[in-house]
């Protein structure tokens, strides 16, 4: 048994048991792939895949238990060089943080601009995705924290920690007829064409789950994926906004204004995700701590542990 069949096996599910793309992926042939499949399962003395000719359509029992096993080993030897390079390169290396655009381009400034303050010599690479693609990229390992309001408390693999709470607010233009009432309605700004973000983006859920429970159906006539862009559209005259409050800038978003409407919604969580058993080095967890001072090392590190079986 050696690692480049374990990597065979994790990558086989992963491109759905085709594999032309499990040798693609792993730069190698696909009959090398056969022989590494064929020769573990000899070692083993059990079939790991359902098999129809040729082709791979599942695994079996033994495959379902096995892979478990593999992820497990693999994200140890991960592990064991970020502890190296841990004790060896304390101040560098590379932290990956994937995000949605709201929290890149409005929450994490200041948190980035004083962890490169701290740790100059470490490359941040700052990917933005949607919520199921940040919750991918972490259990695949492709990426070290994941930041989101959507989906990644949902995954049993990935601990999270809550990073701030926030009510949606409402944006129009200057002189909108909102801006005279003394407090909002739901009623009220369903009469209004809306322009909020995508479904599954940025709190969306809970927008839509007030106008539910309130018996309305809101006319949405646009959606987008970040803030910027229903700011643009809402200025244009073409809707209400409903957004992120912290994505509204009054210096640079002159010409509208905003709402507060914490008593419309109900409160959004944007939170803070690493997966359960990633080694964290010492500036990740730094950052993790720049983000909300709560996050200790101490603290992030109990957390994170792998849940043992038996002790073990």
């Amino acid at each position: 048994m050696n690692f480049q069949q374990l990597r065979i096996v994790r990558e086989t599910v992963r491109q759905n048991f085709n594999l032309t793309e499990v040798a693609n992926a792993l730069f190698t042939s696909q009959p090398g792939v056969s022989k590494h499949i064929k020769d573990l399962e000899d070692e083993l003395g059990v079939e790991l895949f359902i098999r129809r000719g040729k082709r791979l359509l599942g695994l079996t029992e033994p495959g379902k238990e096995l892979v478990v096993i593999v992820e497990r080993m693999l994200l140890d030897a991960r592990n064991i060089k970020k502890l190296a390079d841990q004790f060896t390169q304390c101040d560098q290396g590379q932290l990956t943080v994937v995000t949605t655009h709201t929290q890149a381009r409005y929450a994490l400034p200041g948190v980035v601009k004083a962890f490169k303050q701290e740790y100059p010599k470490v490359h941040l690479a700052l990917h933005q995705g949607s919520p199921q693609e940040i919750v991918q990229q972490l259990i695949s390992g492709e990426a070290d924290i994941g930041i989101a309001t959507e989906a990644v408390d949902a995954e049993a693999e990935l601990v999270t920690f809550p990073y701030y709470d926030w009510h949606h607010a409402i944006v129009v233009p200057v002189g909108h007829p909102l801006l005279e009432a003394a407090e909002i309605t739901l009623a009220q700004l369903a009469e209004h064409p809306l322009i909020t973000y995508h479904s599954g983006f940025t709190g969306r859920s809970k927008i839509d789950r007030s106008f539910a429970e309130a018996g309305l159906a809101p006319d949405i006539v646009m959606s987008a994926l970040d803030a910027d862009v229903i700011k643009s559209y809402v200025e244009l005259g073409l809707g209400v906004g409903i957004i992120a409050p912290g994505a509204f800038n009054p210096l640079k978003d002159h010409d509208l204004r905003l709402i507060d409407a914490s008593h419309l919604f109900a409160r959004n969580t944007t939170r803070i995700a690493v997966r359960r058993g990633h080694y964290l080095r010492g500036f990740t967890l730094r950052f993790m701590e720049l983000c909300s001072p709560e996050l200790t090392e101490p603290n992030v590190r109990a957390a994170v542990a792998p849940h043992r079986e038996n002790g073990f």
